[in-house]
């Protein structure tokens, strides 16, 4: 698509070139008429590049301050050609400097202000600029690598388009190049999470074009273009989500997902636990439930590799996840010397984790 554009855009310049070489603007001959006709077609080109960054809204109020700017000049020069007198030169000139005067305001005030316009009253595609674009999802590199947000693609919970920007796609090629083993093997597999999320058929998958040259951080081209396009960028990166909101995009956090999916417990519930590992503290034994979750045990030090009852005591919550504390009572508690499949498999994939 870009080298589409690309390609239009130079024989637009080339095709400017052209004509003004032909029609000699000005009674110019070569290569002046030439360097006119160039400097127009890139001048154009440019003001198109930055028009295109611009929200319909501020696009409709620029014409419309625009339009009643020249109106009003109009209307005023019609006032100063019958109030001044004589065949000069001023009037010309004053006439012409209060039009551009006023379609300069105009244009301005009107950008401006657009972002107060209602679109949405009107319906059709007006109504639906706005919706779309926040439809668009922003993915980042971390996400990606993550994998999970394939699974919640497939489940059927995400609307709208995931949007992949290219210079993600650059860091995660960079990444999968890698001569470390660790990064290239991760690079690898977020480029296989991109192959599944295209191969999603109820999914719409995109890749964005749009780059911030003058920005060389990844993450604040990612905060920039959800700020550009009015959309959420999707991410499991702590820094990213706080920097993102305090610009006010909008973020989709995988983990905070992950944790609000995870089962409530409550103080004083009974549950089933095999614990893994000695604890940081006195006679306290460690579990892993199946979605990862620590439950710290006291009393539990000689149950290790054991399945056991505990009664929950207090639940922590933080922004790492969450913990869950309980005690083991050998009176009132029962143990068990076959390990349930999932606690025991979810425990031992976990035995590397910190108490």
């Amino acid at each position: 698509m870009w080298s589409d554009l690309l390609i239009i855009r130079v024989l637009f310049v080339f095709a400017v070139t052209v004509a003004a070489h032909f029609l000699k603007p000005a009674g110019l001959g070569f290569p002046w008429a030439d360097l006119i006709g160039l400097a127009t077609g890139l001048a154009i080109v440019l003001f198109e590049i930055r028009v295109r960054r611009i929200s319909l809204k501020r696009l409709i109020g620029a014409a419309i301050g625009s339009v009643l700017g020249i109106t009003g000049a109009f209307l005023m020069s019609k006032v100063l050609a019958e109030s001044i007198p004589g065949n000069n030169t001023t009037v010309p000139f004053l006439q012409l400097a209060l039009l551009l005067l006023m379609t300069y305001v105009g244009l301005v005030v009107g950008a401006n202000k657009g972002d107060m316009l209602n679109l949405a009253a009107l319906g059709g595609l007006f109504g639906g600029e706005k919706a779309a674009r926040q439809s668009f999802k922003i993915l980042d590199t971390s996400v990606i690598i993550d994998g999970r947000i394939a699974d919640v693609a497939e489940t059927g919970f995400l609307e709208g388009a995931l949007v992949i920007p290219q210079f993600v796609l650059r860091e995660l090629q960079l990444v999968a190049d890698s001569a470390e083993a660790t990064k290239r093997n991760r690079g690898r597999r977020g480029l296989d999470i991109l192959q599944r999320l295209q191969k999603i058929p109820h999914l719409n998958v995109q890749i964005l074009e749009e780059d911030f040259p003058h920005i060389r951080d990844v993450d604040m081209k990612l905060v920039e273009l959800g700020k550009l396009y009015n959309c959420k960028v999707v991410t499991n990166d702590f820094n990213l989500n706080k920097v993102a909101n305090l610009h006010g995009v909008e973020v989709l956090n995988i983990n905070e997902l992950a944790n609000a999916l995870k089962p409530v417990v409550l103080p004083g519930e009974t549950m089933r636990v095999f614990i893994l590992k000695e604890g940081k503290e006195y006679n306290q034994g460690v579990a892993y439930l199946d979605d990862g979750t620590m439950v710290v045990v006291d009393n539990a030090k000689k149950m290790i590799s054991k399945t056991i009852d505990i009664s929950v005591t207090s639940v922590l919550q933080t922004t790492a996840g969450k913990m869950i504390f309980g005690r083991y009572d050998e009176r009132v508690h029962g143990v068990y010397d076959k390990t349930p499949d999932k606690a025991e498999r979810a425990s031992r994939e976990r035995a590397g984790s910190p108490a």
